[in-house]
């Protein structure tokens, strides 16, 4: 198992900058851009599971590091739905109008 520290200093350098795509000139897709943050979502939540799991089993780590990677994961899990629920109200307003 990973150490929480481990966990945070892998996300921390892992979580690409918000301005890396408009810095770097490069073009992504809207659905690249969203596949890429549903695997990061992803990853948090594997990452704060495997620090339960460490810290359930007896594993030196630090609580509040656990609880930190909890909420990191659980926000993210509640911001992308929240993003897929306007996409969704969005969906359904284009099919309502009328040509």
């Amino acid at each position: 198992m990973n150490s929480i520290s481990t966990i945070s200093t892998s996300i921390q350098s892992t979580a690409p900058s918000p301005l890396q795509n408009v810095n770097e000139g490069t073009s992504t897709s809207f659905k690249d851009m969203l596949v890429d943050s549903i695997k990061e979502v992803n990853q948090m939540q594997h990452q704060a599971d495997q620090a339960v799991e460490a810290m359930f089993t007896g594993e030196d780590v630090n609580p509040a590091e656990v609880l930190t990677a909890v909420q990191k994961a659980d926000l993210a899990f509640r911001l992308t739905m929240q993003i897929r629920n306007k996409a969704m109200e969005v969906y359904r307003e284009v099919q309502d109008i009328r040509i």
